[in-house]
């Protein structure tokens, strides 16, 4: 049997001193592939049109034919009874869990009542600002105050109402 194109592509590569790293580096091809290719291991390249690339760009980085390196790799399939679909990549199975056992009701269900908590959260989140940090207003007149500097144990003072004998409200600072 005459030199498979994976042969020669070695043989020229080593001829040259090209190290096969450089190759990967160049090219971006992957070690492995390019170690594939040399050893007519086309299974493990990813298949159809990848594998012809990664010949061209091979043949291409080392200075053989790049034409010939394809018309050779076609003939190294076509004798193992091989085609480009044979070597064309498997089937990929994630491995995320995408299967949806779960009826169109229970995901509504769920997904009203997650749209609830968040709700509630939000709800909880602005009541608490409101009663804590925004500023506190007069009653009835919409005056704004501010809370005077710290007492001597470090406490903010804030200022009161009292209600006098009249009924009015008076500010006691």
């Amino acid at each position: 049997m005459a030199e498979s194109i994976g042969e020669k592509l070695r043989l020229a590569r080593e001829t040259r001193g090209i190290a096969l790293r450089d190759i990967s580096e160049q090219t971006r091809i992957s070690m492995r592939y390019l170690e594939a290719i040399e050893a007519d291991d086309y299974r493990r390249l990813p298949g159809g049109i990848f594998n012809r690339s990664f010949i061209r760009a091979y043949a291409k980085f080392i200075g053989y034919d790049e034409d010939q390196a394809i018309d050779e790799y076609a003939r190294t399939l076509r004798e193992r009874g091989e085609s480009d679909e044979d070597s064309s990549p498997k089937p990929y199975k994630s491995m995320v869990y995408t299967e949806n056992n779960r009826s169109p009701v229970m995901t509504l269900v769920l997904a009203l009542v997650i749209l609830t908590v968040l709700s509630l959260c939000v709800w909880a989140g602005l009541h608490f600002y409101q009663r804590r940090v925004a500023p506190k207003t007069r009653s009835g007149t919409g005056q704004r105050f501010a809370p005077r500097g710290p007492d001597a144990n470090g406490f903010l003072l804030i200022p009161d109402f009292c209600q006098t004998q009249e009924g009015e409200h008076e500010l006691i600072a």
